[in-house]
């Protein structure tokens, strides 16, 4: 089998209030943010894990290294980072609104397609996660036994992720998908030619004191 443990980077310094934070606006974790990641890993602390990979940008960097807790390297891989939300970065929908009118409204009925702020679309993050999730379902059929893999990403990164996982609409992975600040959400393949189970989403019972696989 092979366990997918995802989850999103922690509260940063600019989560609020809520606004697009793509690759070009740095965002340190926050106080809040590397308590929750603590959280998280003692929520995981008993649960093997081979392999941890984040997004190569500092908040999920940074989210991955408390989870590792020295046990494990952080590898990181660029087709992680988030969308590029171009000149959007930084703004929260009110600006957002404002500076571009009628853009908003199209992100919202078709995120697979919109190219946000002259970024990336949801299809092109979906393009560099599915050689991501190839290379990784590769690695794990060519060892032949039990993998278990934290994988560290943002919002619409996880959200797009999971929609190409469980076959979702691509149009759809904001209305159907949710990815809090450090939550967690759990997928599992019972073999390479299975696709996964989804057995967990956007948990953050942790935060409550929670710990150990609830999967």
């Amino acid at each position: 089998m092979l366990t997918l443990l995802l989850t999103r980077h922690g509260h940063t310094t600019r989560s609020e209030p809520e606004q697009y934070l793509g690759q070009h606006v740095a965002a340190p974790l926050s106080e809040r943010g590397r308590a929750d990641g603590e959280r998280l890993a003692a929520r995981l602390a008993g649960v093997r894990i081979d392999r941890i990979i984040s997004s190569p940008l500092a908040r999920a960097a940074d989210t991955a290294a408390i989870l590792a807790g020295g046990r494990l390297a952080v590898e990181t891989d660029d087709r992680l980072a988030e969308l590029d939300y171009g000149a959007w970065e930084g703004q929260t929908v009110d600006e957002i609104e404002r500076n571009f009118p009628g853009e908003y409204a199209a992100y919202e009925a078709d995120p697979s397609r919109f190219r946000v702020g002259g970024g990336e679309s949801g299809r092109l993050v979906a393009r560099r996660l599915r050689s991501f999730v190839a290379e990784l379902v590769g690695w794990w059929e060519s060892g032949g036994q039990e993998r278990t893999v934290v994988v560290v990403g943002h919002s619409s990164l996880n959200r797009v992720l999971l929609a190409l996982l469980l076959g979702t609409p691509l149009r759809d992975y904001r209305r159907r998908y949710e990815s809090d600040w450090a939550s967690l959400s759990v997928l599992r393949w019972p073999s390479p030619a299975d696709g996964p189970k989804l057995l967990l989403a956007n948990d953050v019972a942790h935060l409550r004191g929670t710990v150990g696989a609830t999967w």
